[in-house]
């Protein structure tokens, strides 16, 4: 499987905070690798470092072979980004906002209507995306920007908390959604999250992050067995406690 992410000993220090310290993984093409750690263990500084949005101290990541470095705008047509606190222009009908977002991307007309049909079908709002955004609960705008996010069909998406605020049912259509774009059409992700839950259903493989040092990595099978446990969420107990600074 060729990686479309490397991560190669990524750092970043913020004055006397070491915030990420030789981080280093991989992601291969259509696999799903979710990073989870405990508030302030330095996975939101990775994301921002991977997406090109703040420069790491040391270390480097390569997207599809092109550097955050040397090309980060190489890096940024291979990806897309959508953060937890994501919003989209609510005076636009759900329509008119994937048109407005696939002028920004696209290089031509034809290619913009791609992307706002494929956006359109995955969102599964059907008629209501002619009605104002405003109008939309969270679970729909939620479905709205991750199908946004993806229209464009990028080599790596990286989620942070995708669905969280969902009720169970949008939670959940959600999540088949990344499973079917990563394994039947073969897209990237990278997800971030604090539900055990839902990483373990959406998952190929996992990381856990503490105190900016990428401690284990492996499928969630595997991590089970090696530390002897029910479930993720017992892994994550076990991994966070046994790493705790003092």
């Amino acid at each position: 499987m060729a990686n479309v992410l490397e991560v190669k000993e990524l750092s970043k220090q913020y004055s006397k905070v070491l915030a990420a310290n030789k981080i280093s993984f991989t992601i291969g093409k259509g696999e799903i690798f979710a990073l989870i750690g405990p508030n302030g263990a330095g996975k939101t500084t990775t994301i921002r470092m991977i997406s090109t949005l703040i420069k790491p101290t040391a270390g480097n990541v390569l997207v599809d072979g092109h550097s955050i470095i040397s090309e980060p705008d190489k890096v940024r047509e291979c990806i897309t980004y959508l953060p937890d606190e994501a919003g989209a222009y609510k005076t636009m009908t759900g329509k008119g906002y994937l048109k407005f977002m696939a002028g920004i991307f696209a290089d031509t007309k034809n290619q913009a209507d791609e992307f706002v049909n494929r956006a359109s079908e995955m969102s599964s709002l059907g008629e209501r995306l002619d009605e104002k955004i405003a109008s939309y609960s969270r679970g729909m705008i939620r479905k709205l920007l991750l199908s946004r996010a993806v229209m464009t069909r990028p080599k790596l998406a990286i989620l942070d908390e995708p669905t969280s605020g969902l009720d169970v049912i949008n939670a959940l259509e959600i999540r088949k959604m990344i499973k079917k774009l990563a394994h039947e059409d073969g897209m990237s992700f990278l997800l971030s999250s604090h539900n055990m839950l839902e990483i373990e259903y959406v998952s190929d493989r996992v990381g856990i992050i503490s105190g900016g040092i990428l401690h284990t990595v492996g499928r969630i099978d595997e991590l089970k067995e090696r530390y002897n446990a029910a479930n993720l969420e017992e892994v994550f107990e076990m991994v966070v406690n046994e790493n705790e600074v003092p």
